[in-house]
This record gives structure tokens, sequence and C-alpha cells, in this order.
């Protein structure tokens, strides 16, 4: 194997959850934890698709709406939310500190810099399942990007957010006709379903397709008004 293409260990910390790990190989930098692979920078258009179908479905003319982004990643949703002048507030909730430091000063800094530096932009570095049971603040979409989807979760205790209860918290934090838009590695039939008996409307998935295997997709979903 050629020099180039052996993956540089650049970080590897224990975090709060286990062990977090960033690695360049060749141009990418990807973000490994407990050993399975999460994400990289290789594309970036399901990410961005997160935020734009979620801003599309918001009811027409509703002013500076607050978006919540879970998970920052390598932070292709903050710098998309950021670099469009629709959004208010941008609120991004991150449980890994490390992962929160190599976007402020590490190798991440150059994909984020501009949007970490908007006025509209806040990082939480909280659970975003206990978050989502504990905070108050209200949200006019939730863009949620914490695993690999709601069929394969990488982290114990993520799979709760898929179900009914986490589903009854995600609508408890979205104003009337607020959007719900969570990020998959696959298709999931059954989470549509769970979406609709949980309570949310217009529920549908749009689909990227990928090199190999199946599309990224990105389920949809409206509180009610």
């Amino acid at each position: 194997m050629p020099v180039h293409e052996i993956p540089e260990v650049l970080d590897r910390r224990e975090g709060p959850y286990g062990e977090v790990v960033l690695r360049r190989h060749g141009e990418l930098l990807q973000i490994i934890a407990n050993g399975c692979f999460l994400m990289d920078t290789s594309d970036g258009r399901s990410e961005r698709l997160l935020v734009d179908a979620a801003l599309a479905a918001l009811p027409a003319g509703r002013p500076a709406p607050h978006v919540l982004i879970g998970g920052l990643g390598v932070g292709f949703s903050l710098a998309h939310a950021a670099a469009g002048p629709r959004w208010g507030r941008i609120t991004v909730v991150e449980r890994e500190p490390a992962v929160i430091d190599w976007h402020r000063d590490g190798p991440l800094a150059g994909l984020t810099r501009e949007a970490l530096a908007d006025p509209r932009t806040e990082i939480v570095e909280a659970d975003l399942v206990a978050y989502v049971n504990e905070t108050s603040d209200t949200y006019d979409a939730l863009c949620l990007d914490i695993d690999n989807g709601p069929d394969w979760t990488v982290t114990e205790g993520n799979e709760g957010l898929y179900g009914p209860s986490g589903l009854a918290g995600c609508a408890r934090l979205l104003r009337p006709g607020g959007v719900l838009a969570v990020w998959s590695a696959q298709p999931s039939p059954v989470f549509e379903e769970t979406l609709r008996n949980a309570g949310f409307q217009q529920v549908r998935t749009e689909e990227i397709p990928v090199a190999r295997g199946v599309p990224d997709v990105v389920h949809l979903g409206v509180r009610a008004g």
C-alpha cells in the first residue's frame, strides 16, 4: 500500500462516551468512534440536504427560523446553515469535547471557521438525547445527524431518540409547524411509520445516491400546527 494511502491518526482521545479518533486518509479527514467509522469530509451532499430540506418544509414566510443541529461532526451541516441568510439562530449540540476542539482550533477548523464566528451560531456541549429531554428552548427545525441512522446506531442510548418517547421529546421542542429532519445511512420504512405514529405530518424521505450501496437519506416530518 502506498504511504499516502495509510491513514494517519491526528488525535486520539478518551471522551465521555469512549474513544474518539480524528485521522487523515489522503485528502480526507475521518472521525472514528469506538473503532467504528462515523463520517468523513468526502462529500457532504446529504448533510446539506438535511438543512435545505428542513428549511424548505417550514411554512412560507416564517421569519428568522431557529434551527437545532444535532451533531457537529465534520461540520457540513453547520457550515451550510451559516452560509445562508434565512436561518435566524443556529444551535449545534455536540457531546464530544474533542470534536468541538477539532473545529475551534484543530484540523477541522478550516471547514467551520466562518460558521463558528457567525453571531447566529451557538455550540452546546451536551448529549443530544439528554438535551431533548431537559431543555426548555423551542425551535423551528431540528436537523439530527448524531449516528448512522434509526436502524444502525453506533452509540448505546441513541436508539431511544428514534423511538416513540424520543420523538415525543423532539415534538415538544418544535414550535407548531416545525420540522424534524433526520439523517440516515439507509432508508427506514419502519422509522417513517414511527414518525407518523408519533403524530408527525407530511412524513417523507429524500434520497441522495452514493457511489456504492443504498442511498443516504433524510427523513422528514412536520409537527402539527
